[in-house]
Formats: structure tokens, C-alpha cells, sequence
């Protein structure tokens, strides 16, 4: 029997009339069940439909704990019988894009995630199958919408998830005091099963649902923790000790780093007097070595160390590398690919000082609320790349080569004009003070100016149109319109360029131009090394070298070789002459070749891709042309779209509106 038993101590007081001895009886079950589950007693949930300046729920957290500490003694936390739940939150403005609500519920749909490997599949209370389509269609006008990670500690020991996070929903439909709108993914992808919750704005009667910050904060996953004791019984004393000795040496922020901190008075720790359970002592005492030898913690006297002032940030780094790292080697492992650590490139960290050109190894999420994006790049210059390429939502080609380019600040030519008219008008800019400034600007001209000024905007840079049309602008506008462009760097801090949709190993014998040629006439991408993915891309090199030879393209030298001036064109030709032959027999329309000078116009039916290489496939009635590709075109496929042929490309004109903006 545990010594916790002998704290039980029957207190006989006088006879109660018996007819009170069955609520007497339910009250001693719930207060002795409280007890035995070790969950904090809360406070009445808010009845259905009140709201208050904090959202709901806010009577329900503000009776919470407040101490987040996890240890044998109560003045560090909650009871440590409680199971462990980790729930992250975040409020995602929708501002009525239903874009972005679409691509998050395809995300966490996506291959992989089921337990037997298969994909996602979305339920909610009712239903284990429910169409996500119509769930996006009902957030028609919803100002916001709620996303939540669930992730139980002991979430292994359930085969299903769904149960537990049913539960979950129920109680917090009690406590906010209206029905919710949910639908959930279960994700077993990872060594933690977790749950991805999707929770509309809006409660059961139209309005606006607002959450309290504390019951976001505390009261989620407190509710989640009740669940999963009730579930799986309370946690041993042993169990929590397991869980925390893994953590002394642990390289990242961990609860008993919690407990140091607050402990800490001036940054000092003193551990020479504890009152806690002697093997809490102890671990904390060996976290504090661990500091020490992290280059953390200062041991001053004995017993005693002086943290780093930064050791909190300083260790969530470390857990955050750590995390980098150990995806890296998993991936590379998947991939069969074998590079040592040491040639591991961190580019996440500080962000993409220089490009970088390799093999996409893998592109995912690098956050759990799947906004931002990582690729995984094994590059030319021997290192693997892990870089952040923000909130990218271009679908990636695993095993096609591309160049990745840290995006610069830009501050335009028109940003500097819209300055220089305000500077002369009294803070104010318009078409006409425009025109009035620079009598040789057309009216054309002077209205991209306020184009780029109503991106600025929505931008959040402090430019204001008044009701008259002009424009209030700052007399700082340069270092607002660099402020607004920093912002958008951090959404996408890289520009991700397509060099090859093929794999590398596909280019050596391809009849057309690729990125290969480029390089060998002279072209150079970036230096390569003589190891990795370098040695890969000098042999392809070498071996695309020799297939030009045999091609009469190129003449050999000894090691080198010479190539004829008009390479690149002389394998476009032969590329489109292929692809014409094959489209024409398919759609039975003859091809027009596109020369210099020639205005093209037609129907964007789709895109052909053809060795790495991109083109357009415009259609008229009785032929069709093949165009280099660019990315503008991607939202134009089904489109009608005209241009005209330049020597280095086409200048686009899209829509039919011939007014129209034009793209060169």
C-alpha cells in the first residue's frame, strides 16, 4: 500500500437525517474521484450565449493554476498525477480567402498520415468521413477561424484518437456555451500521434465566435489533460520520475529548466537547501551541470550557479536545431542518400545568405501549423541544405534541380517618384500632381503609380487615400516602403526557381536544351564540389559533354570540348520539331512556329514539359503555337492570352481586355 493511503482520515461527526445519506454518498464519490484522478477542480462553465470583454471562456480559465511547472511537490505545479497534453493554438485571419483554409485542410489530409500510411481523413462529431468542401464553403465571410495541435503524451496507448478528441470538443462546447463547427485530422506520421483541429469562427447562433486568451492559453489543454487522466488512470510517481531524469541532459528547454528559472532570484540559483522530494533535488542539481557544461550556467559557490540570462532562448534554439537536424537525417535516410552531418547546412537559421542550386530532396512543413515551408536541398557544393522558404505554397518536384536565391529588399523606381511628387506637394500625391510634376509622364504611367501604392497599403505601410482620390504620404515613404518589403520577405524570404523538373540522371541524353548545356558553353550556375551532389553534377557534366560529341553538336579536345555557337537553339529546334510532331497528331491542329516579331494570340490550353523544359500550348482554331513558359501564366491556363515575340522571350499580354497588363 502506498504511503499516500495513510493520508486518508475519516472524520465522524454527528447522525444527518437519513434522508440527505444518498446526496452525502454522491458528494463523497465525486470530491473521492477528484482526488483519486488528480485534476484541478473548475469553476462552472458560463451558461449558454454570455459573452465578456475577453471572449468565452473566461470564467472558466481565470479558476485555473497558473503555474505551467510539472514536479513532486505542489509549489511547483499541478498535481503530478495528471497526464500530460500538449495543445497549441493560433487564430488565423481569413479575411474572406478561402484559399488558404482549403490548402491548410489539404495539408493535413495528405499521404502518409494515417497509421497504416494512408492519407488523412476528416471527421467531427457525427461523422468519420466529412467532405471538406463543404466545411470550407460554410466559412464564407467568417472574419477568422481557430487551428489546434493536440498532442497527448501517452497518446501511443490509443489505437484511436478520434474518441478522446470528441471528448475534448464536448467539453469545450460546455465551457464557451455554444455548439462548434469542427472538423479533425488524426496524424500517426510522427513518434507523437497528434491531432489537427480546424475550429470555424462563428458560434451556433451566427455570430462571431471570440475565445478568451486564458482559456486558449490554460484552459484547452487542462480539459485535454482531464480527459486522458480519466482515460488512462493517473501517472505514477515513478512514471513522472522517468520522465524527468531523461531531461537532465537533455539539449533543449525542459521542465526542469522551468523549475531553475523560477527558482532563480537575480539570476542566481541556490541548491544547497531543498524541501522538495530528495530525487527532484537531485535531478535539478544535475540539470544545473548540465547548464554548466552547456556553457549555460556559472557555478559561483557550491550548490550554486548564475544562468545565462539567455539560457531559456538559448536552449529552445538548441531543441529547435536539434528537431532540424534529426528531420534532415531521417529524410536522407529515406531518400537513400548518405551525406555525413557535418556537411549539414542550417540555412533555416539565419535565413539564405547566397543561392544555393541542388536536388530537392524533400519540401514540407517547418512549423506544426504547416504556414511556413523547409526545403531540403542536396546541393552542388557537397553541403544538404535545410532552408526556410516561407509560406510557399508552389507544388515542389522531389528530385528536380533547383537554384534558391534569398529575396532582396526592393525599393522601385515609382516608390521613389510618389516620394518626390509628395516632397513638392505638401505631403499629397494624385494623377494630376503627378502629371503637374513631370509634364512628360503619360496618364498610363502615373497611374502605376498608384497601383504600387495601394499594395503598399494592404501592406500595412502608412500611405492613405483620401476621399478627393490624393494620396497622404509620409515624409519617411522610403523607409515605410522598405519596412512593407521586409514584412513580405518574411512570408518569403527565397525566390524558388524551377532549373530542371527532371531529374538530373534524365538530362544526359535529352534531345532539347537543358540546364547541362548551359553550364558546359559557359553559363555557370554556382561552383561545384568534388563530393555529394557535386560529384553527381560533374558527372552528368562529363557524360552530357560526350553525348554532344556523338550528336555532331560538339568537337572533342583532348579533356575538353568545343560547341558549336548555336547550340541552344539547334536542341530547341530539335525539341519543339519532337513535341509539334506528337501535339499534332493529338489534337489535329497543325503548328506555327513563333519567330521574332511575330504577335501571337490564343487560348492558354495547358503547359508541356519536355526535358526540364516549360512551354505554353496556345491554341487557335486550326493550329497552335509553343511558347517558353512563365510563371504568370499559371493562373491563365483556359484563358485567352495574346503577346508578342521577343529575341529573349514574349511580352505577355493577359485577359481579353486589350488595356489589359501587359508582361515582358
Amino acid at each position: 500500500m502506498d504511503s499516500e493511503d495513510d493520508d486518508f482520515e475519516p472524520r465522524l461527526g454527528r447522525m444527518r437525517p437519513r434522508g440527505r445519506a444518498p446526496r452525502l454518498r454522491a458528494v463523497l464519490v465525486v470530491r473521492v474521484r477528484r482526488a483519486a484522478s488528480g485534476t484541478p477542480r473548475y469553476a462552472k462553465a458560463p451558461s449558454s450565449g454570455r459573452f465578456n470583454q475577453r471572449g468565452r471562456g473566461a470564467r472558466v480559465a481565470a479558476a485555473l493554476p497558473r503555474d505551467n511547472g510539472w514536479s513532486f511537490d505542489r509549489g511547483l505545479g499541478l498535481n503530478v498525477r495528471a497526464r500530460r497534453v500538449a495543445v497549441k493554438v493560433r487564430v488565423v485571419k481569413l479575411g474572406g480567402k478561402l484559399a488558404k483554409v482549403t490548402a491548410h485542410l489539404r495539408y493535413i489530409e495528405r499521404d502518409g498520415v494515417a497509421r497504416d500510411g494512408a492519407g488523412g481523413r476528416l471527421y467531427s462529431t457525427f461523422s468519420d468521413d466529412v467532405d471538406g468542401e463543404t466545411f470550407v464553403d460554410r466559412q464564407s465571410g467568417d472574419r477568422h477561424q481557430f487551428r489546434l495541435i493536440v498532442s497527448p503524451e501517452d497518446g501511443k496507448e490509443f489505437a484511436d484518437l478520434r474518441p478522446f478528441t470528441r471528448d475534448l470538443m464536448a467539453a469545450m462546447e460546455r465551457d464557451l456555451g455554444t455548439t462548434l463547427d469542427w472538423v479533425a485530422v488524426d496524424h500517426h506520421d510522427t513518434g507523437h500521434p497528434h491531432t489537427h483541429i480546424v475550429i470555424r469562427g462563428r458560434c451556433e447562433d451566427g455570430r462571431t465566435l471570440n475565445i478568451a486568451g486564458d482559456y486558449i492559453a490554460h484552459g484547452i489543454r487542462h480539459r485535454a489533460s482531464e480527459i486522458m487522466t480519466r482515460a488512462l488512470g493517473p501517472q505514477t510517481e515513478r512514471d513522472v520520475a522517468d520522465q524527468l531524469a531523461r531531461e537532465v541532459d537533455a539539449d533543449r528547454f525542459t521542465r526542469l529548466d522551468r523549475a531553475l528559472l523560477g527558482r532563480a532570484s537575480a539570476g542566481l540559483v541556490d541548491l544547497r537547501f531543498g524541501d522538495e522530494d530528495p530525487a527532484f533535488h537531485q535531478m535539478l542539481v544535475g540539470r544545473a551541470r548540465a547548464l554548466e557544461s552547456l556553457g549555460l550556467a556559472k557555478r559561483e559557490e557550491p550548490l550554486t550557479w548564475r544562468l545565462d540570462d539567455n539560457a531559456g532562448a538559448r536552449l529552445t534554439e538548441m531543441g529547435r536545431r536539434g528537431d532540424i537536424i534529426r528531420t534532415m537525417h531521417h529524410e536522407m535516410q529515406r531518400a537513400a542518400i548518405a551525406r555525413p552531418p557535418e556537411l549539414y547546412a542550417l540555412d533555416s537559421e539565419d535565413g539564405l545568405r547566397a543561392a544555393v542550386v541542388g536536388r530537392l530532396i524533400r519540401f514540407g512543413a517547418s512549423d506544426e501549423f504547416h504556414d511556413r515551408r523547409f526545403a531540403l536541398i542536396d546541393g552542388i557544393d557537397g553541403y544538404t541544405h535545410h532552408v526556410d522558404i516561407g509560406e510557399n505554397r508552389d507544388h515542389l518536384i522531389v528530385g528536380a534541380v533547383l537554384r534558391l536565391s534569398p529575396r532582396e529588399i526592393e525599393v522601385k523606381a515609382v516608390d521613389r517618384t510618389v516620394a518626390q511628387v509628395a516632397a513638392a506637394h505638401g505631403g499629397r500625391y494624385s494623377v494630376d500632381l503627378h502629371l503637374a510634376h513631370d509634364p512628360d509622364a503619360s496618364e498610363d504611367f502615373a497611374q502605376s503609380h498608384i497601383r504600387r501604392l495601394e499594395a503598399l497599403r494592404r501592406a500595412g505601410a502608412a500611405v492613405e487615400r483620401e476621399t478627393d482620390g490624393t494620396w497622404r504620404i509620409s515624409t519617411d515613404h522610403i523607409r515605410e516602403v522598405e519596412a512593407a518589403e521586409r514584412r513580405r520577405i518574411q512570408d518569403a524570404p527565397v525566390v524558388v526557381e524551377h532549373l530542371s523538373r527532371e531529374p538530373l540522371a534524365r538530362l544526359v541524353t535529352h534531345d532539347g536544351p537543358t540546364l547541362l548545356d548551359r553550364e558546359l558553353v559557359g553559363e555557370r550556375m554556382t561552383e561545384s564540389a568534388g563530393y555529394g551532389f557535386g560529384e553527381d553534377w560533374r558527372t552528368a557534366l562529363d557524360r552530357r559533354r560526350q553525348w554532344l560529341i556523338e550528336q555532331d553538336l560538339a568537337e572533342a579536345h583532348g579533356q575538353t570540348a568545343s560547341y558549336r555557337p548555336d547550340l541552344i537553339q539547334r536542341l530547341r529546334t530539335r525539341e519543339l520539331s519532337a513535341l509539334a510532331t506528337g501535339l499534332s497528331t493529338e489534337l489535329g491542329l497543325d503548328y506555327r512556329e513563333a519567330v521574332t516579331g511575330d504577335r501571337i494570340a490564343g487560348r492558354l490550353t495547358r503547359d508541356v514539359q519536355s526535358g526540364g523544359n516549360r512551354y505554353a500550348l496556345i491554341e487557335r482554331a486550326h493550329d497552335f503555337t509553343l511558347l517558353p513558359w512563365r510563371d504568370v501564366l499559371d493562373r491563365q491556363i483556359g484563358k485567352p492570352v495574346s503577346g508578342i515575340v521577343r529575341p529573349n522571350g514574349v511580352s505577355w499580354t493577359l485577359g481579353r481586355d486589350r488595356a489589359g497588363p501587359s508582361i515582358s
